[in-house]
This record gives structure tokens, C-alpha cells and sequence, in this order.
């Protein structure tokens, strides 16, 4: 698989574009400066003038215009179908924010993902954005400014309200991927560190997490693998969740010896990360720290 990056100038294709999200979220990523070239057809099949060119698939959209990336705007039944379909036409990069996406069809598209060298982020993610210059989803404008934060996240609407209150206080991201919370997915925070440590815009690294599976114990041992220098600010939600308890994200299960909120933060402090448990603690940690 090639090494994972982001082009502020990538030309991106929007699947479903048609449909009332995916109309929506071409214009508002398109007037935020990302490069929306073209769109497919949904299943309803509409060619409404949406401002940007309308293709019967991927395939001819990429043929037509040489897009690298795609956003999967479709029900979640339909992600797996429209992923095969961008790698099947050549994309490299593909967003898809739907929740509900069977865990089957995400594991059958992770192992496609592969195959193809290709990267996926998603399902369930708010997406990727470059602030200032690109973003793929629905991060809101508000919570976006540039900086030398480098941002990964489980939970879009956590990573909304911390950057948000960072922001406000004049420290923006270099960087931002939601990964999301699913516990099948394309990208999780381990395969995202290479970049952060390579990329010259980003001083720090913010990690929003939380207590279930063991993405966060896998982060720990990928830094202490790489040596990773950059600082890195950890929140961990979930600290008062009572035992058994269903939580919203379906990768937050605790089980073994792995996944708790004393094993990650552990992991993670034994590697020279801090963690906070509220985002007020976060914040004020990462303004005094100065990145």
C-alpha cells in the first residue's frame, strides 16, 4: 500500500451526488475550495443542475476528468458497491461518512482496499480536510482554521467541539482525518502516524478517542515502534461510562485486557503521550503547551 497523504488539489468525484446530502455537500465542499470536478448519479437517478458535471458512474467520471479521490454520499447498504466501484475506475482515496454500514460489507471493502493499494476512510467519519484549503464531509467551517495541529479522531462531533474551542483560542490543524468509530474501517490511527510525523505543517498531533476496542493501545505501540517525537495530546471519552452500557459507537467495546480506559491511558502515557479526560483539561493543556 502507498504511503498515505493528502492534496489540498486533488480533484474529487462526489458518488451519489444527486441524492439531498450528496447535492448538499457538493456545494458546500466545492465553495470551501476543494476540487469537486464531478459527481455520479443515485440511485434515484435525478440530473438536477447541481454546478458540476454528472456521470453514470466512476469510471467515466474519472475517464472524463482524471479525479484521484472520492465521497461516497449513499445509504449505508449501498458504501460497499460504490468503494468497488472508485477502486474499479482507478481512485486511490476514498471518504465515506455513512453510518449503519453492515460490518461484513466493511470488512469485504478493507480487504478490496488492500488489495488495490488504495486508501479508505470511513465508514462513519465526518471526513478529511486541509483547513483553509480542502475538506471531504461534513466538518463544519466553524471548527477549521489552519495551524499545526495534525487531528485524528473516532467521534465527529467531539472533534467538532474541541477543535471549535481550540480555534477560538488561535490553534488551528495542519491536518484533520476522522477515522470514526466502527469497529471494521479503512484507516485507524496507527496507519495515520507516518503521515503526521513526515508532514513539516504539523508540530503536534490531538488524538480524540475513547474507551473500547484497542485502536489506542495499537497507537502506543506504533510510536514507541517509530520513536515519535512530535508531541501528542490524547482525550479519552468515556471515563464515567457505567459497566455495560451500550455505547453510540459500535468499535467501543471493552474486552480482555484491552480497551479500558486504565489500559489506553497506560499505553499511551508509558509512550510520552498526555491525556485528558474532559476537553476543558485538553484544551487548556494544549494553549499551555505553546505547539
Amino acid at each position: 500500500m502507498n504511503a498515505f497523504h493528502l492534496d489540498p488539489a486533488m480533484k474529487v468525484v462526489v458518488q451519489g451526488a444527486t441524492g439531498r446530502m450528496g447535492s448538499r455537500h457538493a456545494r458546500l465542499m466545492k465553495d470551501y475550495g476543494t476540487q469537486v470536478v464531478a459527481g455520479t448519479a443515485g440511485v434515484s437517478g435525478r440530473r438536477e443542475d447541481i454546478g458540476i458535471p454528472l456521470f453514470d458512474d466512476c469510471a467515466q467520471a474519472v475517464q472524463a476528468t482524471g479525479a484521484t479521490a472520492s465521497i461516497t454520499l449513499v445509504p449505508p447498504m449501498d458504501v460497499l458497491g460504490a468503494v468497488t466501484q472508485a477502486l474499479d475506475a482507478g481512485i486511490r482515496l476514498i471518504v465515506s461518512p455513512s453510518e449503519g454500514m453492515p460490518v461484513r460489507d466493511a470488512l469485504v471493502a478493507v480487504a478490496k482496499v488492500r488489495e488495490h493499494g488504495a486508501h479508505w476512510v470511513g465508514p462513519s467519519t465526518p471526513g478529511i480536510a486541509i483547513p483553509g484549503r480542502m475538506k471531504l464531509g461534513f466538518i463544519p467551517d466553524v471548527s477549521l482554521l489552519p495551524g499545526s495541529l495534525g487531528v485524528m479522531s473516532k467521534s465527529g462531533t467531539l472533534s467538532y467541539e474541541v477543535c471549535h474551542r481550540l480555534a477560538r483560542r488561535g490553534i488551528g490543524q495542519s491536518a484533520w482525518v476522522g477515522v470514526g468509530g466502527d469497529a471494521a474501517k479503512g484507516m485507524r490511527f496507527a496507519e495515520l502516524l507516518p503521515f503526521f510525523h513526515d508532514d513539516a505543517d504539523t508540530r503536534a498531533v490531538l488524538v480524540l478517542g475513547e474507551i473500547g476496542g484497542d485502536e489506542e493501545e495499537e497507537l502506543a505501540q506504533a510510536m514507541a515502534r517509530s520513536c515519535f517525537t512530535k508531541p501528542v495530546f490524547v482525550l479519552l471519552a468515556g471515563a464515567s461510562a457505567p459497566e455495560g452500557v451500550t455505547m453510540g459507537h459500535a468499535g467501543a467495546m471493552v474486552h480482555g485486557g484491552t480497551g479500558s480506559m486504565a489500559t489506553k491511558t497506560r499505553a499511551l502515557r508509558d509512550v510520552g503521550a498526555e491525556v485528558f479526560t474532559s476537553i476543558q483539561a485538553l484544551v487548556d493543556g494544549v494553549v499551555a503547551s505553546d505547539v
